[in-house]
């Protein structure tokens, strides 16, 4: 399980970019305490990370409330275990109008958002639907568009290119495989774009995107 250790390290890693009061940390420890009891049945993270969450997962999805720090509009894609998604919700509850749409399938893991969102507190709300269905629909307003470990960005750019072209940012955690990932889009997509380097992991950035339109055959 986490520990002590790993809980101080990502805390401070948070505060090394972003404040965070009483109030928010006692959020992420509530969402992690959620995720910790709901891994034990599904598989949430992989369970080699359960020792690390704070500084793997926690800190490391808490990057793109840095890079847009006066948003309050987010959709999260594929949202999973909450990351990014709660862990921003977390982070900007205390924001007027702030909320965290969180866009998710799988009906199980949507139990685990419901259930995270209300043990948080956190102004989140779950969509168990696909992502396609909810993009396509969307009417809201909306600042940011995010997703983590969900798919490469050419794949990413074709789901959330509808949201781009009204005004929406993208920000996307990306691996150390980001160049390729760059070039591969390039081959299909113009998009203007700007990399942010990852505080949490050597060589991973965020990729922050504010334009894009699919190249002509």
């Amino acid at each position: 399980m986490t520990s002590d250790t790993d809980r101080t390290e990502g805390l401070a890693l948070i505060r090394g970019f972003m404040p965070v009061s009483r109030e928010t940390e006692a959020r992420l420890d509530n969402y992690v305490d959620e995720l910790k009891k709901w891994s034990k049945s599904r598989n949430l993270v992989g369970p080699e990370t359960l020792s690390s969450l704070w500084t793997r997962h926690v800190a490391d999805s808490a990057q793109a409330v840095d890079c847009l720090p006066d948003a309050t509009r987010w959709m999260d894609l594929g949202s999973g275990a909450g990351l990014p998604g709660l862990v921003i919700a977390c982070l900007i509850a205390d924001k007027t109008d702030a909320r965290v749409d969180l866009v998710e399938s799988n009906g199980g893991k949507c139990a685990f958002l419901r259930a995270a969102a209300r043990a948080t507190g956190a102004p989140a709300r779950v969509h168990n639907k696909r992502l396609e269905a909810v993009i396509s629909d969307w009417s809201e307003p909306l600042d940011v568009v995010t997703a983590r470990a969900l798919a490469p960005l050419e794949k990413l750019l074709g789901m959330t290119a509808p949201l781009i072209a009204k005004g929406v940012i993208a920000v996307f955690h990306k691996g150390q495989d980001i160049d390729s990932e760059l070039t591969q889009a390039s081959t299909c997509w113009r998009f203007n774009h700007r990399l942010v380097p990852s505080r949490t992991r050597p060589g991973s950035a965020l990729v922050i995107i504010d334009d894009c339109e699919r190249k002509s055959a």
